[in-house]
């Protein structure tokens, strides 16, 4: 098994940020039928169809444990068995739904996932995670969401390929107002990045003369 926190995406730690930890989410172990009373399985996470790390995970009464190895520098840091809480709520249609109880001290809080950093699984809160979104400068969110709209018009999903066409079976008007939109989004994130690019020229300058 490998060590969480050990071998081929160290560019997967950056600290911070959520969609830079593996996560486990409740919801899709119920969906999957993995939270049976007393039922054992395995979690993987891949990177280009090779596992790269994995859990073990054993559910009793009313909770899970975890357990994993914990590696950092290629150095075996020892083997963790966690206890997780589970507790459930009851949904407006019937039925239940699990949520985790966060395991870091004086926490406890009701999440559907937790993520692992430093060799402990936690909620977001916990570990000062926020969204790559959220520390985007402005311009980076917008050639962001005009790369979403050229895969959604079927465009290389790059701006700095010229605009395509209209894709087959797309009414004009929303290929119009796609357009626009993308349009609009290219200029702020090209403006953007001219202003970054003046910034980082004048402080070369200045820390040459």
């Amino acid at each position: 098994m490998g060590g969480l926190g050990s071998g081929r995406r160290s560019h997967w730690h950056a600290k911070g940020i959520v969609e830079n930890h593996f996560s486990i989410d409740v919801r899709r172990w119920r969906k999957l039928g993995l939270l049976r009373s007393d039922h054992s399985f395995a979690w993987h996470w891949f990177d280009s169809d090779a596992v790269i790390a994995s859990i073990n995970v054993r559910k009793e009464l009313d909770r899970l444990v975890l357990n994993y190895r914990y590696t950092a520098a290629a150095e075996t840091c020892g083997d963790v068995s966690l206890p997780t809480d589970l507790y459930w709520t009851d949904c407006n249609l019937g039925g239940q739904r699990p949520w985790f109880l966060c395991p870091a001290e004086n926490c406890g809080q009701r999440v559907a996932l937790l993520y692992f950093d430093a060799g402990f699984f936690a909620c977001r809160h916990c570990l000062k995670l926020v969204y790559r979104s959220q520390r985007e400068a402005p311009h980076q969110r917008a050639m962001r969401m005009a790369n979403r709209i050229r895969a959604h018009l079927q465009w290389p999903t790059d701006i700095h390929y010229r605009p395509g066409g209209k894709p087959r079976g797309m009414h004009w008007s929303t290929f119009a107002r796609l357009k626009k939109r993308h349009d609009s989004l290219v200029l702020i994130s090209e403006q953007g990045f001219a202003s970054d690019l003046t910034q980082l020229t004048q402080l070369t300058q200045a820390r040459l003369s």
